[in-house]
């Protein structure tokens, strides 16, 4: 159902402020200071929707966005208008206008400029509203910017998870000296059919990933060790996949000249912690005679998030 935005402020009044979308947003750069600045500028354009946290790693030339807004019904109780909506869209259009793929390197994985929007419901929101709102910008990104979109989680039709599409796609694959992802070089044509937007991708753009699902933790771990390959082994032995913990994904990377880091997501927080990784993490790497930092999530809790949204959101309109 569309929505009419001169409708808005008449329903103010109405809005339910616990009624709370979260999107995370990851752009592939972060050492170009006035790249960022112009997505940041795109983002304040809604002062209704509001960046609540930014993470930086210049490692990994990539940075991540987290912005919350509100969620509007029609009067059978159907979602049908989210700022966050718009806001995505301008900080797509800046960082599409500002980054070419072909000249970006790090050592993240990634397989577009727009790499990754993911929506969390908050507080009262439903996983079904996040999912209505990744399918919408997905819609919108692929017939907007031309670019792919692949649809996940809550926002595929069967659920299809965000690492098996990931890897159909060679994105776990360094494409440079082993370790590093730099420039594009997937073919021009894709054998797996996005659910928005062209088959053929532009490699200045390249492909957007797009899905809705409960809170993930996102939590890294320093290892003051240059051996990737001992990294990885850790990070295989850790995670779900490789028969570690349950509902624990991982990435051992590069981070840096003189050390490298275990990417951990962590699907369910609750019951799968950052203790208990942590743990394990430890374990693993004296085994191989690695020393470990402790651990550093790279955003804050739902409650923390809501609790800044709120604050941040009164000012505003004080």
């Amino acid at each position: 159902m569309a929505y009419n935005p001169a409708c808005k402020d008449k329903e103010k009044k109405t809005i339910d402020q616990s009624m709370l979308l979260c999107c995370k947003l990851f752009i592939s750069e972060s050492r170009n200071l006035t790249v960022l600045d112009a997505i940041e500028r795109a983002a304040r354009l809604d002062p209704e929707s509001v960046i609540v946290n930014k993470f930086e790693d210049r490692a990994y030339n990539r940075v991540r966005y987290t912005i919350v807004s509100y969620v509007l019904h029609d009067s059978t109780g159907s979602a049908i208008y989210s700022p966050l909506q718009q806001t995505v869209l301008a900080m797509a259009e800046a960082a599409f206008g500002a980054i070419n793929l072909e000249q970006h390197s790090g050592a993240h994985p990634r397989l577009g400029v727009v790499d990754d929007i993911v929506f969390h419901p908050l507080a009262r929101a439903s996983l079904d509203e996040a999912a209505w709102l990744a399918k919408a910008v997905g819609a919108d990104i692929g017939n907007k910017f031309q670019v792919p979109v692949y649809l996940y989680a809550a926002a595929h039709p069967t659920g299809k998870a965000l690492d098996t599409i990931r890897r159909e796609l060679g994105y776990y694959r360094p494409n440079f000296m082993g370790n590093q992802w730099a420039g594009w070089t997937m073919p021009g044509v894709l054998q797996e059919t996005p659910d928005e937007g062209p088959t053929s991708v532009s490699p200045t753009r390249g492909i957007a990933m797009i899905g809705a699902r409960p809170w993930v933790a996102l939590y890294n771990i320093p290892i003051l060790s240059t051996d990737v390959a001992a990294t990885r082994r850790i990070a295989r032995m850790v995670s779900a996949r490789g028969g570690g913990l349950p509902t624990v994904q991982t990435l051992g990377l590069v981070h840096g000249e003189d050390s490298t880091e275990i990417a951990c997501m962590l699907l369910e927080p609750n019951q799968i912690g950052a203790d208990r990784v942590q743990t394990r993490v430890e374990m693993l790497a004296a085994e191989e005679g690695l020393y470990v930092e402790k651990g550093y999530f790279t955003d804050h809790s739902p409650d923390m998030v809501i609790e800044k949204y709120m604050k941040l959101i009164s000012t505003d309109r004080n």
